[in-house]
């Protein structure tokens, strides 16, 4: 997709993803049989190792990569106390509207950002600029009626029904709420998590200590997290279950500026390692910031629906371990033995969400293009994966299925299948498997042919070029390990 592309356009190539990653064993439905449940997914067997190569790229790239970062893996269920201090019980909110005619209810927000959207596509910038400024000045203020007289005064309607026969905008609560105990009657409320960055903060101190961390330093986490999203749409983009990839670094007080903008380039750096296009990102700075920060920028990626946050990076002041020390009574300060002086650590968070993540690298690679000439021209569809995010990294195709030539495929495969993701077929046609790998992001499909019983070459066929090169087997090893190897990303760090 290219910035050129219509609303309709774009709303096609979602679409066209969505067929692709349930057709060939990306995404599902979560629950199909019965009729799914919304903005749930099931990650299939290629996605799950996409997904996971990912969140191997990111937490290797935190952990490894610097010595002054170490990880952990908190628990989803916490002290429901954590939710206060944290903010989420009081204020963890979206402005909520309803159609009186449809039934559909809508984040007042996301209604007003498609208005503005369309006038940025109709030429209409200066009206798209001033809508957003109007909106983020009245939820600034909490002004719930003004967002509602805004909205009718820009005539904004339900997609659903067409109608303005709108409810009162109020505020709705996204943390999903359960009971921890034997007994209902005496059991506590315990919220799911909607973020994992406070099992990170309420451990900084025991971190700090077995881990032999000095300031700076900072700690990373994969885990699920949940939102009762009023409207989960687009997709993986917003999902009521999800995984997030979060870092926070704690810092001396005053020096938070600087690192800030330290990660800020690095975490941009990240995603042009994986091969994402330097005109398919850009940051967006917070006009509206959360009740915790004194900064705030998003990485953007222009999705099929356009420019949407992939990833943010905000600072977070000493809001959270303050607010822990005082609703728990324990302190959380630290003793920086260089300056002779206690404190509580400011923090720099990185936080992206690996199905947005995924989603990004699925639509970056999904390709079509047109190859051959003249009455050999046809049209071809691959996945333009970088090779150690691929979730197969070769196939193994023996020409026929006799005359000795599976053996030898399966003596390849044996060889190889302790260092990499392998698939052997047999099955169709040689063309036909070709493209079902293409399909999958396969790099290399390996052929096994009368040639290899004779002198044990093969012939590896690139995915992106379609060009064959014949190699020894003894060469395979080598040759596939330093294309797939996740090396290739750490080196554009």
């Amino acid at each position: 997709m290219n910035s050129q592309n219509t609303p309709k356009e774009e709303t096609n190539l979602l679409r066209t993803l969505i067929a692709h990653a349930k057709e060939y064993g990306f995404i599902y439905p979560s629950s199909e049989i019965y009729d799914g449940l919304q903005a749930v997914y099931d990650y299939g067997a290629y996605g799950v190792e996409l997904k996971n190569n990912i969140k191997k790229v990111w937490w290797e790239s935190m952990t490894r990569l610097n010595e002054n970062i170490v990880g952990i893996d908190a628990a989803i269920f916490m002290h429901p106390t954590t939710w206060k201090a944290s903010g989420h019980v009081d204020g963890f909110n979206d402005p909520m509207i309803d159609n009186k005619d449809s039934k559909k209810r809508y984040r007042a927000d996301n209604l007003i950002e498609d208005k503005a959207t369309e006038y940025e596509n109709n030429g209409e910038s200066a009206k798209a600029e001033q809508l957003l400024a109007d909106m983020n000045r009245l939820l600034t203020a909490e002004d719930l009626k003004g967002v509602k007289e805004l909205i009718e005064s820009h005539k904004i309607v339900c997609p659903i029904s067409g109608t303005a026969n709108w409810t009162e905008v109020r505020q709705f609560n996204l943390m999903f709420s359960t009971k921890i105990g034997s007994v209902s009657e005496e059991a506590d409320v315990v919220y799911l998590r909607p973020e994992t960055a406070q099992g990170i903060f309420v451990n900084f101190l025991n971190v700090q200590k077995t881990a032999r961390m000095k300031v700076p330093f900072g700690i990373a986490q994969i885990g699920k997290a949940f939102r009762n999203e009023i409207v989960a749409r687009q997709f993986i983009f917003r999902m009521r279950e999800f995984e997030q990839m979060e870092m926070q670094f704690f810092v001396r007080p005053g020096e938070e500026m600087k690192w800030y903008e330290y990660w800020k380039e690095a975490r941009m750096k990240w995603h042009l390692a994986l091969g994402t296009p330097a005109e398919k990102l850009k940051f967006h700075n917070h006009d509206k910031l959360a009740h915790y920060a004194n900064a705030a920028v998003d990485i953007e990626y222009q999705f099929p629906f356009g420019f949407k946050e992939v990833e943010g990076i905000h600072s977070r002041t000493d809001f959270d371990l303050k607010n822990h020390q005082e609703f728990s009574k324990k302190k959380q300060q630290y003793f920086d033995t260089e300056i002779n002086q206690n404190y509580i650590p400011y923090v720099v968070e990185t936080s992206i969400g690996a199905d947005r993540a995924f989603l990004m690298v699925l639509s970056n690679a999904y390709t079509e293009e047109t190859v051959g000439e003249g009455d050999e021209k046809k049209e071809r569809t691959y996945l333009k994966l970088h090779p150690a995010l691929a979730p197969i990294k070769a196939a193994i195709f023996p020409l026929v299925k006799k005359d000795g030539l599976p053996e030898k495929g399966r003596q390849i495969f044996d060889m190889l299948k302790y260092d990499f993701n392998l698939i052997y077929e047999e099955q169709q046609s040689i063309g036909k498997r070709y493209t079902r790998q293409d399909l999958i992001g396969t790099p290399f499909c390996i052929a096994v042919d009368y040639e290899t019983m004779e002198n044990d070459t093969v012939t590896i066929r690139h995915r992106d070029t379609m060009a064959q090169e014949r190699v020894h087997i003894s060469e395979l090893k080598e040759k596939i390990g330093e294309a797939v190897s996740i090396k290739r990303i750490f080196e554009k760090l």
